[in-house]
């Protein structure tokens, strides 16, 4: 049965319309222009010069830096205030 079977798919012939020929050719055409679109694009990039950051949004990213450091320090000293009442519960039942 499996002689069968391999003598029926070297029987088939690949057949492909002149549409679906076409349809690839033009999928290939257009994903070489994207391709090389896209390069000349990163090249065009790596030559422009870098951007400049404003004084002032220096100023504005460090203020939130530095809100977010005391936010977290805050955030830091309540869970070790928790620990401790934690630690003291345990070890007021480990007394008993």
């Amino acid at each position: 049965m499996a002689d069968l079977d391999i003598e029926e798919i070297k029987k088939k012939k690949f057949n492909i319309s002149i549409e679906n020929l076409i349809t690839i050719g033009m999928v290939v055409v257009t994903v070489t222009g994207m391709y090389y679109s896209l390069i000349g694009d990163i090249e065009e990039a790596k030559q422009l010069p870098e951007p400049e950051v404003s004084r002032t949004e220096y100023d504005l990213k460090d203020q939130l830096i530095r809100e977010n450091i005391i936010n977290t320090n805050k955030k830091v000293e309540e869970i070790d205030e928790t620990v401790k009442k934690i630690d003291e519960k345990l070890f007021e039942i480990i007394k008993k």
